[in-house]
Formats: structure tokens, sequence, C-alpha cells
């Protein structure tokens, strides 16, 4: 082909690539480079086509060799640097529009698409930089006024970022894009309602506006309205499906509404979008650990560890999942790791994760702190502000996501309907699913009113209770799943109570009290709690009859693979409370006592190989370690522990309901206290039922009084008498006693309240 023909040949595949028939100029281009491979304006155009159509890889390609052979062109260098920011390739944009201002230092685009790379990179000052010169060249530059903002969001700067949103929407009404900065400004100034006029503002100017759906999506998910943001990123996604952030968004949904199985799809998809994503890493195991495949979601926590080590959370998730699955091979590094990130302040730790690890109170009060302080910030004003209510019986609202078969509610359901209703006016608030189980229609019943909260927003419920003029708001939940600890930092009462659910502090200014007795917080450890102690005199923990009812069946050890003969030990507790120095104790117990064997709750298979090969490794045949299947009925599941000789406790998280249940039941537990919260609460129930001996402070005294027990049947026959003549005239188990209790301690916080004074530690007389 001559020169002229080629020539002729660019000129009609020129007319044709403007008239928009991509495909007929591409076969020209495509012709022509076949003949000229580096004829300069074939390949770029045809890397324009192909960035049109979708194919950034082939378009990048393209445009590089098109500069090869014309290295000064600056409609190359812009379009090139622009397929390079589709590709996330900022830094290779960058250098590309470098190379180009060294040629023309005031050409616009190219400093718009070096600022936006260098946003991309992170380098917000350079960034910031490039927009002030490209707007003294073009002040009204609408698009740089508006990307500047999105500089000055990120930087913090809202002041600065409100001033440009304003000059943008003054130019330019009807710059969606604006309107979506606005959105996300308003998001920032927790402006939820405003935000989201935002965003529908910038979709009914341009529908297809991505960015908008997807922030529209995060803002819905903020304020709980599930639903809507799933609505929201799909709609997304059906604009372009190749889109991590939205699958990221669908996923989180999915995981909200109790989904996880299809969260785990839509993490996947991200991932395959996006492999180094560890925000999806993350997500995945918190799928994988709600479907119960904990050695699968250690794994994918990981991969997170391995891309960003200080992702909020992820520490303690990880652990947890090690924990659940009884892997204990890095259990000290982890632990250490763990503790560290605490108290480097590195990375915030849901508290939760942090109870079944050796730690110092300080350390999990610093843990509780840190994680309010990520979580919810200080600022904004409180929906309650002071106010002093005078009605004729104090008001007490519990909030709580376990009003349902759960055992927080079996706990609870007795002091509920024991309230004294010629001095208090109870309120449930239902923040969690309905189950539609008795248990939930009891508690009901129970309330004088009784509000489903689950679908409403923090804000909503707090004006809720605002509304309902609410004295004093307990929180059932703390820190355990599907908290709303958001309400509380809304602060709608005066008195806000940590009471239950969670075991230890929430470290949170807007929490005033936590319910406890002298064995779990004594006044030495005072210090390490953000409440003020709320004494009870017995036990913190309450106890109903009634939820507890006992099978009159006879089982049979063999019904559970029991021996017919030898000494059981058994421990109920949850695997994840397991760890290597407890499970060596528990084994030199077992090697000393001839014939007994170990009785567990069933874990999973992961858990149950693991532990097996640690019973052989400490000498123990593992057949000795008996798991016992989950029973449906809780009657059942009672009477069994019958089949019991004596309940061996965890460290350092001992047991809690598991060992009220088998002190009712006349099952002797021998635990060994700890210093935190989570740690002395069989302490306290034994102390309460009047089994104090049964409180061991080492681990060679845990050890030698089990050995002792098992194998000098007298002495334990003693305390079991003991135990079954306290069973009927301890306050342990009198619920009545106990609900006249906790109202003590409610009318003292009013009384404080009414009388203008602070909170503080308190006390009710045996």
């Amino acid at each position: 082909m001559s020169s002229r023909d080629e020539a002729q040949q660019l000129q009609l595949a020129f007319s044709l690539h403007r008239s928009g028939k991509f495909g007929d100029a591409a076969k020209i281009y495509r012709k022509i480079i076949k003949r000229n491979p580096r004829q300069p304006h074939a390949l770029h155009s045809l890397g324009i086509i192909q960035a049109a159509e979708g194919n950034q890889d082939e378009a990048a390609q393209l445009m590089a060799r098109s500069l090869a052979v014309q290295a000064t062109n600056l409609d190359f260098m812009q379009n090139y640097a622009t397929v390079l920011c589709r590709l996330g390739r900022f830094e290779a944009a960058r250098k590309v529009c470098q190379s180009g201002l060294e040629i023309d230092g005031d050409h616009v685009y190219l400093l718009y698409v070096l600022a936006a790379a260098l946003f991309k990179l992170g380098r917000l000052q350079e960034s910031q930089a490039a927009f002030d010169r490209l707007l003294r060249i073009e002040p009204n530059h609408v698009a740089a006024i508006t990307e500047r903002s999105s500089v000055m969001l990120q930087a913090g700067q809202f002041d600065a970022a409100h001033a440009d949103i304003e000059r943008a929407l003054s130019l330019a009404p009807a710059y969606a894009e604006a309107h979506v900065n606005q959105g996300v400004l308003r998001t920032q100034l927790k402006r939820y309602e405003d935000a989201i006029a935002s965003f529908n503002r910038a979709l009914t100017l341009d529908p297809s506006a991505t960015n908008a759906w997807l922030a529209l999506g995060q803002v819905l998910f903020e304020l709980k309205r599930h639903h809507e943001a799933g609505l929201a990123f799909d709609k997304a996604l059906s604009l372009g499906p190749d889109q991590t952030p939205a699958w990221l968004g669908k996923a989180a949904v999915l995981l909200a509404v109790n989904r996880p199985g299809e969260a785990l799809g839509a993490y996947d998809r991200a991932l395959a979008l996006d492999p180094n994503s560890a925000v999806a890493w993350r997500g995945r195991g918190y799928a994988l650990t709600s479907l119960g495949r904990h050695e699968h979601a250690a794994q994918a926590y990981d991969k997170a560890q391995l891309l960003e080590p200080n992702l909020p959370g992820l520490s303690g998730s990880r652990l947890q999942a090690r924990l659940q699955c009884c892997d204990w091979g890095e259990f000290d590094a982890d632990r250490s790791r763990l503790i560290q990130a605490i108290e480097d302040d590195k990375e915030p730790v849901l508290p939760f994760d942090c109870l079944a690890v050796p730690a110092s109170l300080e350390v999990r009060l610093k843990c509780s702190r840190s994680w309010v302080a990520h979580n919810f910030p200080s600022g904004g004003e409180p929906v309650r502000r002071g106010e002093r209510y005078t009605h004729d019986k104090i008001r007490v609202g519990y909030v709580s996501a376990d009003f349902r078969q759960h055992p927080v509610t079996y706990l609870t359901a007795g002091i509920f309907e024991r309230h004294d209703r010629s001095r208090f006016e109870i309120l449930g608030i239902s923040i969690g699913p309905n189950d539609h189980s008795e248990i939930r229609a009891r508690v009901e019943r129970s309330f004088d009113r009784f509000t489903d909260c689950a679908t409403l927003t923090d804000e909503q419920v707090a004006a809720r209770v605002r509304a309902e003029e609410i004295d004093i708001l307990v929180d059932l939940n703390g820190f355990t799943q599907h908290a709303r600890t958001g309400i509380f930092h809304r602060r709608p009462a005066s008195v806000q109570v940590n009471y239950l659910g969670f075991p230890g502090t929430m470290g949170a200014q807007f929490m005033d009290y936590i319910v406890a007795d002298p064995v779990l917080i004594p006044p030495l450890h005072q210090h390490g709690y953000a409440e003020k102690v709320a004494y009870l005199p017995h036990s913190y923990m309450p106890h109903d009859g009634a939820s507890r009812l006992v099978s009159e069946r006879a089982f049979a050890r063999a019904e559970f693979g029991l021996p017919d003969r030898g000494f059981v030990f058994c421990c109920f507790n949850a695997a994840y409370k397991f760890n290597p120095d407890l499970f060596r104790s528990w084994m030199r117990v077992l090697a000393a006592v001839e014939g007994s064997v170990m009785w567990l709750s069933q874990a999973n298979a992961t858990a149950i190989g693991n532990l097996r090969k640690q019973a052989s490794a400490a000498g123990i045949d593992a057949s000795r370690l008996v798991f016992t299947q989950r029973l449906s009925s809780s009657a059942d599941h009672l009477a069994r522990h019958r089949l019991a000789d004596l309940f061996l406790d965890s460290w350092p998280y001992s047991a809690h309901t598991t060992a009220s249940d088998a002190l009712w039941m006349g099952l002797p537990v021998l635990t060994r206290i700890g210093e935190t919260f989570a740690g002395r609460v069989a302490a306290s129930l034994l102390n309460a039922v009047g089994l104090p001996e049964l409180i061991t402070e080492s681990r060679e005294q845990f050890e030698s009084l089990a050995i002792d027990l098992a194998t000098q049947p007298p002495r334990l026959a003693a305390i079991k008498d003991r135990l079954a003549r306290n069973r009927s005239s301890s306050a342990l188990f009198d619920t009545t006693l106990y609900t006249r209790q906790l109202e003590n301690l409610y009318a003292q916080m009013y009384d404080r309240l009414q009388q203008g004074m602070s909170p503080e530690h308190i006390h009710v007389d045996a």
C-alpha cells in the first residue's frame, strides 16, 4: 500500500469512526497496521475504539505502540493516561502525564488526569496541588472543582470540600458528580437523609452513575435499610458486573440479613475481580464463620492478614476461627500478635474475640476503648440532654437482639415477669430476629410494652427510646452478635447499663454502670472497667427455673457413647474456650484417674480431630474423649447432666450458662478463677451456691482437687449432697429475690439521677 493509499484509507477510517461505525473503522485500522505496524494514527485510533468497547488492555497496548512512534504527541498521551487509569495503573498514568507536562505545562487535560492519578495513589497533597494548578488556568473547570472536593473529603477537610461542591453546583446545577460528592460529604457528617437526597438527585440526572448507586447503597446499609441497600448494589452491578465495591456491598448486605451462603458467593465474585482485596478475604472469613466452616474461615483470614495486617477486627477474627478449630499450632504467637495490636493501637479488635485469650484487665479495657473509639467516635448531640422525667414509676428499657431461643433470654425471662409493677414500668426493645419460638412469645407477654425495632436504624431506635421517656436503658448485648452499640452511643437515656450479655467492660463513656458482684469485680479490679459497678450481693447471673425444666428421662451412658464404668469428667463449654494450657491440664487429670473419660460438647470435625491428636500427643487414648451431639430438647440436655460426675471448667474464659445449668442439675463445677470478668463467672456461681471450696487459684491446685474428687468418692458425695440441699435454699436460684435486688440497684441509679449526682459504685445488701 502506497503512502497515498494509506492516507486515503486512514481518512475513510476516520470518517467511519466519527460516524460511530466502529466495527467498519476498526477493520480498516487493522488492515493498515498489518501492512504498516508503526502507523501511529491507526494504532492509536484502534486503541480508542478498543477502549470504548471495554477492551482496556488491548487499548493500552495499541496506544503504547503509537507513542513509541510519536513520543511527543500530547493527544496520544492524554488518551493513553486515561486508559491506564481505567486499568488501575495509576503510577504509569502519572508518569505519562508528567512527560506530557514537560512539553506543555499548561495542558489542562493532562493536569486533570495527573491529579486524578495522584488521588488514587493516595498522594493527596500532590493531587490537590495539581488541581490547583489546573484551576489557575481554567477557573471554571467543573469536573476539576468537583474532583478536588473528593481530595478534600479524603483528607477530612470538610469545609474546603463543601466550598468546592457548592462552587461546582453553582456553575453546573445539573452536574451529577457534584451531587454525588455532596452526598458523600453529608454521609461523612452523618446527615444520612440529606445524603440520600443528594444521591437520588444525582441519579435523576444520570441514572447510569454507578458511583451514585454504590454510595447510596453504602449509606442505606449504614442505616440498616438492608433491602434498599441490596437493591442499590444490584443496580450498580446491572450497570457493570465487574465492580469489586458493588460485590462487597452486596455481600455485606447478605451477611447482615443472615444469608451467609449467598454472601460467600458475592465475596468470591469480588475476589475473582480483585484477588488482593483484603476486605473481601476478611468478609469471606466472616461468611465461612457464619456457616460453621471455621477451618476455611481461618484460611481466608490468613490471606487478608498477608495483604493488610492491620485491617480492623482481623486479628481477633483470625484467632477466634483457629480457636473454634482447636488449632493451637501458633497459639502463643497469635495471642502475642493480638495483644500487641491492642497495646500499640495498631488495629481495633472486637472485644468479644479477646475473651478467650489470656490478657490482663488493662488490655481488655484498652481493647474495648479502642473498638468504641474506632466505631463510635465522639461528636454529635445526644438524643437526651439530661432531662429528668417525673413518672409515677421508674421506666426501665431492656434492649436485646436475643429475645429468642438464646441463653440470655432463658436466664432473664423470669426477671421480666417478676418486676414489681407498682414501682417499675418495663419495656422490651427487640433489635434482633424473631424466631417465633415459645420463649419469644413468653418474653413479649412479660413486658408492659414490647417493640420490635429490628428493621429500624440506630437513630430511629434511639428516638423511640427518647419518646418513651425511658429512665434506665439496659444493654443485654454489649459486644456480642447482632449488638447495636450505636443506639447507646446516641445517649437516648440518662442512665445506661451494661448487663449480662457481654462479660466485660464496654470501655465507653456512654455506658454508666456494669452489673456485677463482689467475686466478679472486687474493689481492686474496678480500675479495669470504664463503667461504675452496680454490685449485686450474690451472683450477677440470674436463673429462671421455668425455662430450665428438666426431662424425666433416665438416660443410659451408652446412649452418648460413655463407658458403663469409670469416672466421667465433662465440660459443655464451646470449643473456642479451650487452649493448649487448659487441655494439657485436663489430660494430666485423665492420666491420673484410671478409666476416666472427658465428655465434651459436639464440635466441628476439625476441632474434634485436633483434640484427639492433642490427647494422643499427651499419651492419652483419644477414645477417652467423648463428644456428645446437640439435643433439640433443652430439658433432655439438662437431664443428661446426671450421667457426669464432675464438670471441669475452662480458663481464662470460664463456664457461664453451662456452669449454671450444671449446678442446677446437682453437678459440681470445678473452676480456676481468673483475673477478668469472663474468667470469674463460674467462681461467682459457686460462691452464691455455697461451694467456694471448688474455686481454685492455680493450675496445680485445679488438677490436684480434680484428681482428689475423682478418687475419693465420699468427698465428692458430700459436695453433691450439699449442692442438692443448697439448690432450693441458696440465692443463686431464687429468681424473685434476685429481681428485688436488681430493682434496688435500678432505684439507686434513678435516685442519683434525680438528685443530679453522677454515677458511682453502688451496692445492695444481702
